[in-house]
């Protein structure tokens, strides 16, 4: 009788104990919400060159590590350096072709002035015989003569004027800019680009992954050749049933358990929750809703994802893309630094 009593007694201790943990879990999750469907992500940036040709050098290998700067892969820079020599050749070429011209405008220059002088001595030659004709202090023939010079020098400094506007249209000049020689620069400046644009190098620090090229492949402009794993900036994606979104804001404490890492705590910052999900069912077709017909008796609640920014990593224990991870919003100010587990 005793051990009947003592086994319903330890029984029934068992059962409010489990019914106390049980509220004891439910409150504190509704409080601080949880969740183990999360994953550590980083922003995946695909490298692709800016110029075409099959790859020479290749000093990377697969999961490397590289800091900005360092050399990725380098396409035949050859073509590229013959075009800029020839782009540096045709400036050249410009260049004299300007002095040249240069040269065409003095001595049109030169040429008009003297085609103006002749001009005004004419007209004033032809200003004083003509007086004189009335008098018969000189023929008529001196007089006639004296027009057609006249006009003859007129004519000359319009050919002359015309000549020098036609050189200066050549030069292209517009200010303290010459067209011709605006035009070879830039020339030579996007080949060297080209040429710069041969040795393709890390943007930002980063991993290299899933590295499936060798020296020979051919690479094309605008194509994607490798991936980097951006290192700078590391966060959760937490899904969260749409239950506890009212009780998750920006800004607030999350703490990260990484299975990696079992016994380690990280620190993160809610960045902010999703705002559309593909929805199961509803969608519209046309400018109707199709919904269809369903006998749901239990309604499950729709799962959000939910940033989390992490804290910077560890070099001891780094973030790996794809990591599982369990989250728990604790709110209240950050924190930077990492603990262990308790």
């Amino acid at each position: 009788m005793n051990l009947r009593l003592v086994g319903r007694v330890i029984g029934t201790t068992i059962v409010l104990a489990a019914v106390l943990v049980t509220l004891l879990v439910l409150a504190l999750t509704n409080r601080h919400p949880r969740t183990d469907d999360a994953y550590v992500r980083a922003n995946l940036v695909g490298i692709a060159p800016h110029v075409s040709g099959p790859i020479v050098e290749l000093p990377i290998v697969d999961n490397q590590s590289v800091a900005e700067g360092d050399l990725l892969f380098v396409v035949d820079p050859r073509p590229y350096e013959v075009a800029l020599d020839s782009a540096r050749a045709a400036l050249a070429v410009a260049e004299s072709e300007i002095e040249a011209q240069q040269s065409a405008i003095a001595a049109a220059e030169a040429d008009l002035a003297r085609r103006e002088a002749e001009a005004t001595y004419a007209a004033d030659h032809l200003r004083r015989v003509e007086p004189l004709l009335p008098k018969r202090y000189v023929t008529g023939d001196r007089v006639d003569d004296a027009r057609t010079k006249r006009r003859a020098a007129g004519a000359a400094r319009q050919q002359a004027e015309h000549e020098l506007a036609r050189a200066r249209r050549l030069l292209a000049q517009f200010g303290e800019l010459n067209a011709r020689r605006q035009a070879a620069e830039a020339a030579v400046r996007n080949a060297e680009l080209d040429v710069g644009y041969c040795r393709v190098r890390a943007p930002f620090d980063g991993y290299v992954t899933n590295l499936n090229i060798a020296v020979g492949q051919y690479a094309r402009q605008g194509e994607q050749v490798i991936a980097l794993v951006d290192g700078r900036s590391w966060y959760v994606l937490a899904n969260f049933r749409e239950t506890f979104l009212d009780r998750i804001h920006p800004g607030m404490e999350a703490e990260v358990y990484l299975a990696s890492y079992p016994n380690r705590r990280f620190h993160g910052v809610v960045q902010g929750t999703g705002w559309a999900i593909v929805p199961p069912e509803g969608a519209t077709v046309g400018v109707l809703p199709d919904v269809r017909p369903t006998l749901n008796w239990v309604r499950l609640a729709q799962r959000f994802p939910v940033r989390i920014q992490l804290e910077s990593p560890d070099p001891e224990r780094p973030y790996r893309m794809g990591s599982t991870a369990v989250v728990t919003v604790r709110g209240g100010r950050t924190r930077s630094s990492t603990t262990d587990a308790p």
